[in-house]
């Protein structure tokens, strides 16, 4: 059964930084590229970042280059997501995604964390 369940949401200030994190199971993290995915109320899901199965190649967003960073530990079949100088328009729900190729489409998504941004 795959699964990807991500953890790490939560409350924090502006300026401030969280590390999400997105475990795997059911599949083999050498197979999916993973990306990290947000939605905010009344808006579409946005694309973040991903980083693929193979080299460790990386892609961003322009609203989050430089701010976010993408991370997978093979080992612990987990992706993290390190988010730093987060800013009010960052709080949604975010979710990470077993992409086929380099995240070219999604086959599989997380239940989602919320992640709020608010002094």
């Amino acid at each position: 059964q795959v699964q990807l369940v991500e953890s790490g949401g939560g409350l924090v200030q502006p300026g401030g930084s969280l590390r999400l994190s997105c475990a795997v199971s059911g599949f083999t993290m050498d197979y999916y590229a993973i990306g990290w995915f947000r939605q905010a109320p009344g808006k579409e899901r946005e694309a973040l970042s991903c980083i693929s199965s193979s080299d460790g190649s990386t892609i961003y967003a322009d609203s989050v280059k430089g701010r976010f960073t993408i991370s997978r530990d093979n080992a612990k079949n987990t992706v993290y997501l390190h988010m730093n100088s987060l800013k009010p328009e960052d709080a949604a729900v975010y979710y990470c995604a077993a992409e086929v190729g380099f995240c070219l489409r999604v086959e599989y998504w997380g239940q989602g964390t919320q992640v709020t941004v608010s002094s």
